[in-house]
């Protein structure tokens, strides 16, 4: 998929669940590629279940096929902390740890 493309698509998903009011902005650190996000309601899904999990905040990223598990959810949490929590195929939380890049404000 071109870059152009995962542009408008990403874009398009931000605006779709911000109109929901899902408290979604996806960004990506995606340094070779390869980072596939979390979409359709797959994304809604993972993004419920890492939310509840981290106390709420806003899904900042998403991976789908993550090395650590089957999804990746970055929480920024209100206190400006962020958490990366991996969840499995069903949205089950397998593991969680705090982003040693969050910045505290």
């Amino acid at each position: 998929m071109k870059t152009r493309t995962k542009i408008i698509i990403s874009g398009a998903v931000v605006v779709a669940l911000t109109a929901a009011g899902t408290g979604v902005a996806l960004s990506s650190d995606d340094d070779d590629g390869t980072e596939m996000p979390i979409t359709g309601v797959e994304l809604e899904k993972a993004s419920d279940a890492a939310l509840a999990f981290s106390g709420g905040g806003t899904v900042t990223e998403t991976e789908v096929g993550d090395e650590e598990s089957y999804y990746e959810v970055e929480v920024r949490r209100p206190d400006g902390s962020s958490v990366d929590v991996q969840l499995d195929e069903q949205f089950n939380v397998v593991d969680a740890a705090s982003d040693d890049d969050s910045v505290n404000d």
